[in-house]
């Protein structure tokens, strides 16, 4: 290492380690747009505090040589940058935390992408981080990506920010330039609700005010960075939140023993303490603090434990234990910030998998308020998100979720998006408040079921959901099967997609966020109908298979039949019943399935019917055998 013997050094390794102990950590984020520096203020603040080995310095040289922009001196981002296709690209992708201490402060550094592409990965750095160091290319001024990167921070709950503008070397260290930077910055950034601004002119690749003052700015007389990242107060504690612990795991080895293991997310539980179980109020007492080191009388956010009660409650994973006394919010609705990082835009009414700490729940957004402008703040309508957009949103859960507002507690108050389909993360949120709604609206216990219902006419609920594209013959087909059912005897009702275009869902146009809206609706119909103990037949084209899912889950297990009516586009352009594919191919009808709008395709539908190989009659007669075979609808 340069330089390994030091003052810190003396009084052994022990004292060593003791000082380093006590040494307060500070968790940062360096963010802004692509090229502003980022790498190379992380590799300089590396090499400016001796963690540098000199095989790693030997090797540094080298990959300068090869790799490095910096002509003939060394290129730090390489210190950071350590993928082969960052380094081809000259750009960061995933996130790099580094540790680096000085005498008076320890710190862990997350070094983000700067890549709108990859902004998902910047928001994972800054959601532990306790202040941010946002990057500005002297040259280029603030930016769109910083502008996003700030308000993301913002989101986030960070309210430390260094402005570092970097590269003023190549501006000939003008202190115009600077000043002007940081009014534009300033003005942008006052709605956000930092504490703090603090503004320094630097050279991350000469190290100017980097962990030296520089010579060759006169008129700067504040701190350097080092000094200013040493000496800034830091947030409260999470150890001094509310007591919460997320359940991971409910740990049973033998009869003798019922343990609930998972890592405190914040506040601090004793031996003798009173908690209580968020979603059901179940009380119990602590009995014992289990670790892998042994018995503990107390333990505080951070540490991964086993808590032992003194009563039988019922947990499992998911659970969350709290103090009575603070108790988080419990409800399916709430408002959220979202920020969106999927190439797909997030759709109102299109169920996605929601993740807190440790429990999953399917979620849907019920309405997107607004989006923000991530260069003017201003609010605007918007019918979905697009991607790296952040819009305020209602969401609602399948099941009840314990939180805390993200203001008051970070660890609680966050959530991911899944992708029911592919499950990628999608999204990130940051929960504002519960919707009141939540609290007055119960479901009311109805002592006739839907069992006794459809006894009472002989037969099983059931939902045949016919999909394809527009001349496919789903219409024609659902009629016949309809027929010979209601023939048999059975009680039946058809949801056809025109007929019910001209009712309820009227104010709906084809849009892909009015086509999962549209789907959304009919689903909850069919589901009411096949409640009162029906046979419906719902005859859609409904193009997504997440919303085909999202209609499976909202059915009774085994109730659900998707019959997908397999007919080539070619050969439905040649029906073409309506005159629609003309008018789609002509460029005179927009958002048209199979044309301007795709159409995604069962992969494993429970019927599978070829038009070209059968003609319509035949299809009926094979549907109404197979749910015979199957004992679907009790026939």
């Amino acid at each position: 290492m340069l330089n390994p013997a030091g003052p810190e050094l003396s009084g052994g390794v022990r004292g060593y380690l003791n000082r380093q102990e006590n040494k307060t950590l500070l968790r940062f984020i360096t963010c802004g747009s692509v090229d502003d520096g980022k790498s190379t203020l992380i590799g300089r603040l590396l090499y400016d505090t001796k963690l540098i080995f000199e095989d790693q310095l030997a090797a540094l040289e080298s990959d300068s040589r090869k790799h490095g922009t910096a002509g003939e001196d060394i290129d730090f981002a390489l210190l950071v940058d350590g993928l082969e296709a960052e380094r081809e690209q000259g750009i960061t992708i995933d996130v790099a935390y580094r540790f680096f201490a000085t005498q008076k402060r320890k710190f862990i550094v997350a070094d983000t992408p700067g890549h709108e592409e990859y902004t998902s990965n910047m928001a994972t750095g800054a959601s532990t981080a306790e202040l941010a160091v946002v990057l500005v290319d002297a040259r280029k001024g603030v930016l769109e990506q910083t502008r996003r990167h700030s308000h993301i921070v913002s989101l986030l709950g960070i309210r430390h920010i260094v402005l570092a503008v970097n590269k003023i070397d190549l501006m000939d260290h003008d202190q115009a330039v600077f000043d002007a930077i940081v009014e534009e910055y300033r003005a942008f950034a006052k709605p956000l609700g930092f504490d703090d601004i603090h503004a320094i002119p630097i050279s991350a690749r000469f190290g100017d005010n980097v962990s030296i003052a520089s010579t060759a700015m006169p008129w700067y007389d504040g701190p350097t960075l080092i000094e200013h990242l040493e000496s800034v107060v830091l947030p409260d504690s999470a150890v001094e939140l509310p007591f919460r612990f997320p359940v991971q795991l409910a740990v049973r080895p033998h009869l003798d023993f019922r343990g609930f293991a998972g890592q405190i997310a914040s506040g601090k539980v004793a031996v003798g303490d009173q908690v209580v179980v968020a979603n059901s109020g179940q009380m119990g007492s602590v009995k014992s603090i289990v670790t892998a080191d042994g018995l503990l009388n107390a333990a505080r956010e951070g540490q991964a434990v086993t808590l032992v009660l003194d009563d039988e409650v019922d947990i499992s994973r998911g659970s969350m234990l709290s103090h009575p006394d603070a108790r988080p919010l419990v409800s399916d609705q709430f408002q959220a910030h979202v920020i969106w990082f999927d190439k797909k835009t997030l759709m109102p009414g299109r169920s996605y998998i929601l993740r807190t700490e440790t429990m999953s729940t399917p979620a849907s957004v019920t309405k997107l308020k607004h989006k923000i402008d991530v260069n003017s703040l201003t609010l605007e309508a918007a019918t979905h998100l697009d991607r790296n957009e952040i819009g305020v949103c209602n969401i609602s859960t399948q099941m009840p979720v314990a939180f805390d507002a993200y203001r008051d507690n970070r660890a609680t108050g966050n959530f991911t998006m899944i992708d029911r389909m592919t499950n990628a993360t999608v999204g990130a949120g940051m929960i504002d408040y519960a919707l009141r709604r939540a609290d007055n609206v119960h479901l009311q216990s109805i002592d006739v079921t839907r069992e006794a219902r459809g006894a009472l006419k002989h037969q099983k609920p059931a939902v045949l959901w016919f999909t394809g594209l527009s001349g496919s013959g789903k219409s024609t087909i659902a009629n016949l099967v309809e027929k010979q059912l209601h023939a048999l005897g059975h009680h039946t009702m058809t949801l056809d997609g025109d007929n019910v275009r001209h009712g309820l869902n009227r104010d709906l146009g084809f849009t892909e966020a009015d086509r999962v809206e549209n789907i959304r609706r009919v689903a909850e119909v069919a589901r009411l109908m096949s409640d009162a103990g029906l046979i419906v037949l719902v005859s859609f084209i409904s193009p997504f298979r997440s919303e085909r899912l999202m209609a499976r889950e909202m059915m009774a297990s085994g109730e659900f039949l998707e019959i997908f009516v397999d007919t080539p586009i070619e050969e439905c352009a040649r029906r073409d019943p309506k005159g629609l594919y003309k008018k789609a191919m002509a460029g005179n009808l927009a958002n048209f399935t199979g044309i301007s709008s795709p159409y995604e395709a069962p992969e494993q539908p429970d019927i599978h019917l070829k038009t070209v190989e059968q003609n319509a009659e035949a299809l009926a007669i094979s549907v109404v055998e197979w749910m015979t075979r199957n004992s679907v609808g009790g026939i």
